[in-house]
Formats: structure tokens, sequence, C-alpha cells
């Protein structure tokens, strides 16, 4: 599975730009600012329909524009596919190609491009609060398992509408009548995304482990912990159970949910926790052990996406090799020797050795090799 080409209209600083890759590693030069980052998060978000900045479409178009344009050539699944994106401003949704068809919904692509996505930020998520690791877990489920999306974007809508309802009931009491239908369906859906996280913290932290101990040449164990609502004793358990015991969970905190006019509990509070032979990570690890234990992580994440997919997925490392120590770095290095990857850099002569050399300049390509 690579990505051979990318063209970019109006997204982020490029205005326009045609790109090639080698199936192997690419690394991409330039100094700060230039658009390194960007370009690996439109090949992140021509492979998810995710950006791992942007919370809006709009972000992500230049600015000024209307609309933004991702395309790519892609040889996976052992044929040549294309994929493309448009982005609008404002409200209007956005448009999703594959193979010229336009598609109704992400789960039509699924497969076709997965990446899994290394910077700076990752090294310090397991010692940062919940919502970056949630957003880490969500990342890797959205494209491994499309009904996850649908169901996570359910939930947000669900918990959005929720939360209106306790934000105005004060002024509108007769919208609390309507309030234990939102908390049902939020139970609902809630369940299965419980369901979901409980089986792919398993397999993530069961493969983590076995990197970390390599790194560690066998002195540490990592354990990988998910965390939910404190009614929710066994995550493994038939949704219908979940469901239940979501219910209860949100009976118990309903007076303070109304109180406080906020949601307060629920699987959009999900956590998990890493410890190293039995010792918290997060509260007594070293800088050295996060920074392996994340990396560990990622390895991880990409292992149970290539068992998944059957192909490896396109490794993207944003200049995450210049935040590691040699023997880091090295133990990196040593794990990518096959399939495609994308390394970003800001020493043009520090990699160089390593693959394709693509220079970024304002947005431009001012040289291959």
């Amino acid at each position: 599975m690579n990505l051979k080409n990318l063209s970019l209209q109006d997204f982020r600083n490029y205005s326009q730009a045609q790109l090639s890759f080698d199936p192997g590693v690419n690394l991409i030069v330039g100094d700060n600012a230039q658009g390194k980052t960007n370009l690996l998060e439109a090949i992140s978000y021509l492979g998810s329909g995710r950006s791992f900045r942007a919370q809006r479409s709009g972000e992500m178009i230049a600015f000024g524009r209307e609309y933004a344009d991702i395309q790519g050539s892609v040889y996976a699944q052992e044929r040549e596919q294309s994929l493309r994106f448009v982005l609008f401003s404002g409200a209007r949704p956005r448009q999703i190609y594959r193979n010229g068809v336009k598609k109704r919904a992400l789960s039509e692509i699924a497969g076709v491009l997965p990446t899994v996505l290394f910077c700076p930020e990752d090294l310090l998520v397991l010692k940062t609060g919940a919502a970056q690791r949630r957003r880490l877990g969500d990342l890797v489920l959205c494209q491994l398992r499309p009904n996850y999306d649908a169901s996570l974007t359910q939930y947000n809508r669900i918990l959005e509408q929720k939360s209106r309802i306790l934000k105005d009931y004060r002024e509108h009491p007769c919208l609390l009548d309507i309030l234990p239908e939102y908390n049902t369906r939020l139970c609902q859906v809630g369940a299965l995304l419980i369901s979901y996280r409980a089986r792919f913290f398993q397999a993530l932290g069961e493969a983590a482990d076995g990197y970390h101990r390599e790194f560690s040449g066998g002195a540490e164990q990592l354990r990988l912990t998910y965390k939910t609502v404190s009614t929710v004793e066994d995550p493994f358990a038939p949704i219908p159970v979940l469901t239940q015991r979501l219910q209860a969970h949100l009976e118990r905190h309903s007076a303070r949910e109304l109180d406080s006019g906020q949601c307060l509990t629920g699987p959009h509070k999900d956590d998990f926790s890493i410890s190293l032979s039995g010792v918290d990570l997060k509260l007594y690890g070293s800088q050295g052990q996060t920074r392996t234990a994340a990396i560990s992580l990622k390895l991880a994440q990409r292992e149970l996406m290539g068992r998944e997919f059957g192909e490896e997925p396109v490794l993207l490392l944003d200049d995450v090799l210049s935040e590691l120590d040699p023997g880091r770095q090295d133990f990196v290095l040593n794990k990518i020797v096959s399939g495609q990857v994308f390394i970003t850099c800001c020493e043009p002569g520090r990699f160089t050795k390593l693959g394709k050399t693509i220079a970024i300049q304002g947005g431009r390509v001012i040289c291959r090799d």
C-alpha cells in the first residue's frame, strides 16, 4: 500500500501543489512554518477523513478561499485507486470521491489509505489530560471500524443536543420532558462506543507490551487499562448490559447534571492509563519511560492496522525523530524498514540517506531528489 501522487488546491498554505512519492521513505524537509505538517495532515485526511489538528473543515481551507481540494492516487488492495475530498467553508458538507465516484460516507473509503501519525505531542499524551488520549483512540478506531465512526458521530450529536437542554431548561422547563429520551439514546450509542473501545485498547495494550519489552530489554512490562464509567464493571459485557449500566450511572448523576447545567458523565469522559511493571506511568514515569511507552503505542497501532487491512499502513512521522535521543531514533528507524513512510525534518542533512527528499518552502515544493 502506498500513496503515489498528491494534488492540493487551497489546502492550508498550499495554493497549488503536485507531488509524487517513493513507495519507501519520503523525507520532507524545510524550516518551521513552511507547510511540512500541513502536508502530513493532507495525507492523513485523505485516508481517514479526519484531521489530527482541526475541529472544522473551514480551518483547513486557505484564508479567503471558499473551498479546498485534496486528491491522491493510491496503490492499495492490489490495484490503482484514487481518493478525493472537497472541503467547503461555511455549513456546506464536504464531498468524498473514490475512483471518481461520489460517496456518501467515510465507511465507503475505509481501508484504501490507512495512516498512522506520530507527532511530538504524542510523546506527551500519556502525561496530559484524558481528551488527548480519547482522541488518539478515536482516530485509530474510526479507521479500523467504520461503524465506530458512525456511532461516535451520532453520540456527539446527541450529547450536544442534551447539553443544550441542560443549559436552557431553566428558561424553558418543558425541555425536561424530552430529557429522558436523550438519556436513553445516549446510553444506547454510548454502550457501542464502550464495547468497541474495550476490545481495541485490549489489543493495543498487548501489542504495545511486546514493543516495550523489546525496547527496555525485557526489564519492564507495559499494561494498558481502559477506564469508563464506574457502573460498568465489565466493558466486554453484551451491549444491552452496558446500556443498563450506563443508564444506572446517569440516574445517579441526574441531579448534579441539572444543578450544573452540564453533561457530567458518560463515554465522552473515557480514558486509559499505562503502568510499567505495576507503576503508574502518568504519576511516576520518567521522561524516557514516557517516550518509550508512547513509541510502543504507535508501533502497536501500526501493527493492528496492518493485521486488519492486510497491508502496512502509511506511517507519518512529524518531526518526531528530532525529539528522541539516538537510541530511541535507532529503535524507531529499525521498525520502519517496510511500508511507506513520511518523515518531516528541519535539518536537511540529518536523515538524507533514508530515501527520497522533498524540500518545502512557503507551501511550495522547491526541490526533489
